[in-house]
């Protein structure tokens, strides 16, 4: 064991320590900034600020919180309503030790009173607590305002495959357009030529995406700058060009007789010549360009710079320029040398801010055609995606006429805004909550709720942790969030109000030894840099004092040794070499599964380590995440799998696709051969290889299956398998086909029995994809295979809750999650530096921030060269946030390891920092575990650090682990199934069961007013004239008849009219539409073990009587009470039954009425008894 770190002494009670920044921050009288180090109490430290709210009053509607994703917003709130919901019910002493520990006072009776309430009125607020994603607001206030937006009110948001198309449509409509478009007078044209000239045909579609995401800040640039031409003109004077300059011009420019020192260098090429065979060398190449024409100078440049340039096109030091004995012999020709080397470095910069600004212009101008293209698609569809939300919600606060009123309306109903994860607000969200809290301290406002003209209490509170801003590919800027805290602090201290900056660095997480660990290395200097502030404290205090952790460092694992390949060997031996990633994959799930298997325990838990506990975090996802997922399975370890995954990548989805593929083009061998040899089909490799093995060139795969054509072998089923589902390609969806193979042709069960069960989600997700292609898409098999096959989509998986399985994730996607064993092996390599990058020349909220970009990496001038060193630096500093949030996932256990490669380990790597910070302060071991992986005893050492258990463990709140643990106390029904559902499982609806006779078509001929519509004017003045008088209701009859919307003839009129009156009238049913009686009558009950669930339209209950009445639209109306259809006499025995049940001591009638008719017919007691008597089950 290893003496605890002294700068990390724990105070004598951390956790009062935590306590009281915490009520600080949670103060509902002041605004507050809260930089909150991992494991600190974020989450509590919200949520009892939004009770402290409730708890003074502040009606819940008044409090805005917004969150990062929706997981936080959903876990938030659910821990305020266990909250409240717990003050509601729980005993007056636990009540006010509750209240005395949110607020560190003791609660009056009426603050008791008050907190009892809170539960009920937050479940009477309108729409609940307002505790939601800044892209939920956003939407929320756009659907409030649309028109004022300038919106569709009906505005959909789109999904990914909808933003996914919607930018392919975009594109192919701007190829388009420069296809019909001519180079010479065609802007377009002309800047895509530019554009595809210098990139290749992979990276465009990245170019034009980088342009979509970059969409909303080209906007605002042309806006400020006046327009794209302008943008082009200003791209050029910042580069120190013209418009008119291209790498071209002025190279002939510089190559002209008046451009150089023609005398003083023809008088060095004289001297060159007299020296050694290297001066030669360069007098030859000088003099070759002295000697030409301007026209033919151009040619010879490349040849020229040899003599001022190095090889790797650096330029050379002036003692290089000629040999020793020129410049002791000749120094009078040096100067006319040195001039012209500083000519010509000149030169290579202007041609290279020429290219730039070429490609730039051109880029902007195809960018411009592109984003306005596609901002049409979505406009002409009401679609908008993430990102406009944000942009409309800002540009509708921001705008000069109109947004007065959406903030005085918008401002009355908040009083109060909470940010979650600030660290992670891009500058756009920023400008939103900048928008709405303008006037939360202008001095002036809204008046208070009491209506006094007091203004209300307004604060803003945001809680966040630089180290943590990993998100910059989403905008997020630790910058940003400084500067957002600057202001408001500015702006309430203004005015008088209160504003607390508060640390909260207290973790309730991590065990000391893990917290020694990360102190440790974010107190080096290097490492600091980006993740904290120059003169800030990165300590960080442990809760769980006493409590047993450790940190290991392992060695990393070699690459192999590859021996050398015999000279001249044919390359026809497979060879087979581990390399060092798959090792390292293979050793850690081998120390995985002995951690589980052998019950190796956490102390601090008292219990042992189990598959669930462990989480593995990489960078990136490469080959290793899946190796280890392989090796894991292969030695029975429960894994989860990855965090993401492409879906056209997943095998179970490729048996699919190439079904489908085949299905289309059976004439394809090799997809064919996949199918049958695939679970869909089954074939084994001897029958695959007897089906195909000694065809003709020419003969197909198909033909020969075909040939075995009902054949009583597995030949002959797969051939009807697949013609089956070949006749129905062009008559059913996608997703029926698929449904039809996966369910009816069992194909569902075939795939999983082979790929397993997580084969499950991916399936699914397949045929999510194809029901919205087939919602969205004409229905076409081959467009929903292409579609997939180009589309890259990915599966986004929640593993926050992993079960009892390894989760192996990337850092990104660990954000906000933790486990009691955390992993890093991907550790030794720095960040892709990637291909070359459009910049913006400003800071991310200059608006007028002009966009370089330079095709290659060899184009970049001062300019850009030193906007590329500055996004090294911050994706550098970022690598580094990236460390200290991977570390402080862990619990109670981190592992760190990794593997070399043939380059020496970069010095900044993760590896390097956790080394150099553990040397000299862990101890060095011998680990027997590692050398039992399989690990020879040097690379066996790792280097340790623990703490001991010093204290009584404390168990998991929640136990999650295995079944077969179940408490000997737990009662018989908890670990028992449940009992089968009673029949029938939901209501019977008498009127809608399925023996219904089918009615005849709406549009069907007949006489007079058209069926249909007759039956529905029946059934409407059947329903309403019994509640008018009875002298009053022909006119009344015929005069709603004669509506024009009606279009009735006055023949027909005056029939329905007589025989509607005629039924009112019939003697036998006066009393059903006279008063007393009702219309549209509920009925339930139940009969035998039928449940009756109905509604009759006309009901009349009298001493001696019921009578019920059912309007029926069927056409033709029988005439003969026995040609009532089964159906309607089960309807009325069923409502027979149930009414006898409610007045048994009287008759009850039964009736039907013929809207079609209109007529009268009683029905018989005896067929109504008949009718239910053979049964008495639900249908």
């Amino acid at each position: 064991m290893t003496a605890p770190d002294a700068p990390n002494a724990a105070p004598v009670d951390p956790v009062a320590l935590a306590g009281r920044e915490q009520r600080r921050a949670a103060d509902p009288a002041v605004s507050a900034w809260v930089a909150a180090s991992a494991g600190s109490g974020k989450t509590k430290v919200l949520t009892d600020r939004v009770l402290n709210l409730l708890l003074e009053g502040t009606a819940p509607e008044r409090i805005l919180c917004l969150t990062f994703t929706k997981a936080a917003a959903a876990e938030m709130a659910n821990r305020l309503a266990e909250k409240l919901a717990a003050w509601a019910v729980t005993d007056d002493p636990s009540l006010a030790r509750a209240l005395e520990a949110l607020s560190g006072t003791r609660p009056d009776a009426e603050r008791m009173t008050r907190a009892r309430r809170l539960f009920a009125r937050v479940l009477d607020t309108p729409g609940g607590m307002r505790i939601q994603t800044i892209h939920a607001f956003c939407q929320s206030v756009l659907r409030r305002f649309p028109l004022e937006a300038g919106l569709s009110p009906g505005f959909q948001v789109m999904d990914d495959r909808m933003a996914r198309d919607a930018e392919e449509a975009a594109l192919r409509a701007v190829l388009e357009s420069a296809r019909l478009g001519a180079t010479d007078d065609d802007p377009l044209t002309a800047a895509l030529d530019t554009v595809t000239a210098r990139v290749s045909e992979d990276r465009f579609p990245k170019l034009m995406a980088a342009m979509r995401k970059a969409g909303p800040r080209l906007r605002r640039l042309f806006a400020a700058r006046g327009g794209l031409a302008a943008v082009r003109a200003a791209t050029c004077a910042r580069l120190g060009v013209t418009e008119d300059d291209t790498p071209e011009s002025l190279t002939r420019a510089a190559c002209a007789d008046d451009a150089f020192d023609r005398p003083g260098l023809l008088a060095a090429a004289e001297a060159l010549a007299g020296g050694t065979k290297t001066d030669q060398g360069k007098a030859e190449a000088l003099a070759a360009f002295l000697a030409a024409s301007p026209e033919e100078r151009p040619a010879l440049l490349a040849a020229h710079e040899k003599t001022f340039f190095d090889s790797k096109g650096e330029p050379r030091a002036v003692d290089k320029l000629t040999t020793k004995g020129i410049r002791t012999q000749r120094p009078d020709v040096l100067p006319a040398l040195e001039a012209e080397q500083a000519r010509l470095i000149r030169l290579r910069d202007a041609r290279k801010a020429a290219a730039i600004a070429t490609a730039s212009g051109a880029l902007l101008t195809v960018a411009d055609r592109y984003l306005a293209l596609l901002a049409a698609q979505k406009q002409a569809r009401a679609l908008l995606d993430f990102d406009d939300l944000i942009q409309h919600t800002r540009a509708l606060l921001e705008r000069a006429e109109g947004a007065a009123w959406v903030l005085y309306k918008l401002d009355g109903g908040l009083d109060h805004l909470l940010i979650d994860e600030a660290q992670d607000t891009s500058p756009d969200q920023w400008a939103v909550a900048r928008a709405l809290t303008e006037e939360f301290h202008a001095g002036l406002g809204r008046e208070g709720p009491g209506g006094d003209g007091v203004p209300p209490r307004r604060t803003v509170f945001a809680v966040g942790d630089r180290k943590q801003s990993i998100y910059s590919f989403q905008g997020a800027d630790p910058a940003g969030f400084e500067a957002m805290r600057e202001r408001v602090s500015a702006r309430v201290r203004a005015t008088g109000a209160r504003f607390e900056d508060v640390g909260l660095h207290v973790s309730f997480r991590s065990t000391a030894a893990v917290l020694e660990a990360v102190n440790r290395v974010f107190r080096q200097p290097d490492a600091r840099d980006g993740v904290v502030a120059e003169a800030e404290d990165v300590t960080h205090t442990p809760a769980r004092v006493g409590m047993a952790g450790m940190v290991e460092l392992w060695r990393p694992i070699d690459p192999p040794d590859v021996p050398d390949p015999e000279p001249w060997k044919p390359p026809v031996e497979r060879l087979r070499v581990e390399s060092a990633p798959t090792r390292l994959a293979r050793v850690l799930a081998v120390r995985i599964h002995r951690m589980i298997a052998s019950g190796e325990r956490l102390e601090a838990r008292d219990r042992p380590i189990r598959a669930g506990d462990i989480l593995v975090l990489v960078r990136r996802r490469t080959g290793f995440v899946t190796d280890l997922t392989r090796a894991l399975k292969t030695l029975g370890v429960p894994v989860a799998g990855a965090d993401r995954m492409v879906l056209a990548d997943q095998i179970a989805v490729m048996d699919l696709m190439a079904l489908g593929n085949a299905l289309l083009l059976p004439e394809d061998d090799l997809s064919l051969a996949t199918v049958l040899k695939g679970p869909l089909i089954g074939l084994t490799e001897d029958q695959l290889f007897e089906l195909a093995h000694g065809r003709d060139k020419a003969e197909r795969l198909w033909h020969r299956l075909e040939a075995r054509a009902g054949a009583d072998d597995a030949f002959g089923a797969a051939w009807a398998v697949l013609s089956d589902l070949m006749d129905r390609v062009d008559v059913l969806p996608p997703h029926e086909l698929f449904a039809h193979v996966l369910e009816q042709r069992d194909g569902r069960r075939r795939l999983l029995a082979r790929l397993g069960p997580e084969a499950d989600d991916t399936i699914d997700e397949f045929m999510a994809l194809a029901l919205a292609h087939d919602r969205d898409q004409p229905p076409s098999l081959g467009g929903f295979l292409r579609a997939l096959a180009v589309a890259g989509t990915e599966i986004k998986r929640d593993l926050e809750h992993g079960g009892q399985a390894v989760r192996v994730m990337t850092v990104h996607g660990s954000k906000g999650l933790q486990a009691p064993v955390v992993i890093l092996p991907d550790t030794l390599s720095l960040p892709h530096r990637g291909d070359t990058h459009v910049y913006f020349d400003g800071d991310s909220d200059d608006d007028s921030a002009l966009m370089l970009w330079p095709p290659r990496a060899a184009d970049r001038e001062a300019v850009t060269q030193a906007l590329e060193a500055e996004r090294i630096a911050a994706q550098e500093r970022e690598y580094r946030r990236l460390l200290y949030v991977a570390m402080t996932r862990a619990e109670d256990r981190l592992i760190v390891c990794g593997w070399n490669t043939r380059k020496a380990a970069p010095d900044g790597a993760w590896y390097s920092l956790v080394t150099r910070a553990l040397d000299g302060f862990a101890a060095i071991e011998h680990d027997p575990a590692l050398e039992a992986c399989g690990l020879e005893e040097d690379a066996a050492q790792v280097l340790r650090h623990r703490t001991d258990q010093t204290r009584p463990p404390r168990p998991d709140a929640t136990d999650t682990g295995p079944a077969e643990d179940k408490d000997a106390g737990d009662p018989a029904w908890l670990w028992s199934a449940p009992r089968a559902e009673p029949r029938p499982s939901r209501p019977l609806a008498p009127s809608e069961t399925p023996a219904d006779p089918p009615p005849v078509s709406p549009l069907a001929d007949g006489p007079g007013a058209h069926p249909f519509r007759r039956g529905v004017l029946v059934h409407r003045l059947l329903q309403h004239l019994p509640a008018l008088p009875a002298p009053d209701r022909p006119a009344a009859a015929r005069a709603w008849l004669a509506r024009a919307q009606h279009g009735l003839d006055a023949a027909t009129i005056e029939t329905l009219a007589e025989e509607v009156l005629g039924v009112l009238d019939h003697p036998d049913l006066a009393a059903v539409f006279g008063p007393g009686s009702r219309a549209e009558v509920p009925i339930v009950g139940i009969v035998a073990t039928a449940v009756v669930s109905g509604q009759v339209d006309r009901l009349h209950v009298a001493d001696d009587r019921v009578t019920v009445v059912d309007f029926k639209t069927s056409r033709p109306a029988p005439t003969d009470p026995a040609r009532v259809p089964d159906a309607y006499l089960r309807q009325m025995a069923l409502y027979r039954a149930v009414l006898s049940q409610v007045y048994p001591d009287r008759a009850i009638v039964c009736a039907l009425v013929w809207t079609a008719g209109p007529g009268l017919m009683l029905l018989d007691p005896a067929r109504l008894d008949a009718a239910i008597a053979p049964t008495d089950r639900a249908s």
